[in-house]
């Protein structure tokens, strides 16, 4: 899209989406994005700045505006009703496969969210109801939700966490989280990331239990069962996505 383009009639709105249409081909400097937009320099920077202040619009580590984490976020949410009807028997079986409580976490601001769940139907079990708000600074799913976050965000992330930056690259590198005793003594749970059509991390999946039943390496036992849970889960959103 164009500057001179006819729009929708709301011109600052206009020139928002000219902004954005511009940073989907990739980083722009602000030179580049005033003659992809073809708006006046103080229009595209004012514009962009704004943008940024949303998240709409983020800084690449050499200061070129790019596209922010909230589009992937809104994207995250619209494919939210396919998350959810995959997420049941994926979690069920989980459960069934593993012997613990399974759930479904995206997360909402500071916090996590549990948007689905499977419980044990007996004995010692971490109930989490769907809907209940958890704390991004703590636990093994809020691990694998911050771990691939933009730096930026991941740094403002560890401030006050009870885990640190070399556990989170640690998470990274092996593709799953355990945390044990972190969010609620005596509670353990291991968690793996599913991913958008895009590649980014929308949810991460999880089984929780006591610590006496989990280990304290939860990770040995469970790492792979939760891994391919979630894949199940982002395989699902990417042949959904084509449809």
């Amino acid at each position: 899209m164009k500057a001179n383009d006819s729009g929708s009639g709301v011109g600052v709105l206009d020139k928002a989406a000219h902004v954005l249409c511009a940073l989907e081909a990739g980083p722009l400097t602000l030179a580049q994005l005033v003659a992809a937009t073809q708006l006046a320099r103080p229009t595209a920077h004012r514009l962009a700045v704004a943008l940024e202040y949303h998240r709409l619009v983020a800084r690449d580590i050499q200061g070129r505006f790019i596209l922010g984490p909230r589009i992937s976020e809104l994207s995250a949410a619209a494919g939210e009703d396919r998350l959810l009807a995959a997420a049941d028997p994926v979690l069920v079986a989980l459960r069934d496969h593993t012997g613990e409580s399974a759930q479904l976490y995206r997360r909402q601001g500071d916090q996590r969210i549990c948007v689905a769940a499977a419980e044990r139907s007996m004995g010692l079990r971490d109930s989490i109801p769907v809907g209940a708000a958890l704390p991004m600074f703590a636990g093994s799913a809020a691990q694998v939700l911050l771990a691939w976050e933009e730096p930026e965000r991941l740094h403002h992330g560890l401030h006050g966490a009870k885990f640190t930056a070399t556990v989170l690259s640690a998470v990274r590198r092996r593709g799953w989280a355990q945390s044990v005793g972190e969010r609620e003594a005596g509670v353990a749970s291991i968690s793996a990331p599913v991913r958008g059509p895009s590649g980014h991390v929308i949810a991460a999946v999880t089984i929780s239990g006591p610590i006496e039943r989990m280990g304290k390496q939860p990770g040995r036992q469970h790492a792979a069962a939760l891994v391919a849970a979630a894949n199940r889960l982002t395989e699902v959103l990417r042949r959904t996505e084509g449809l």
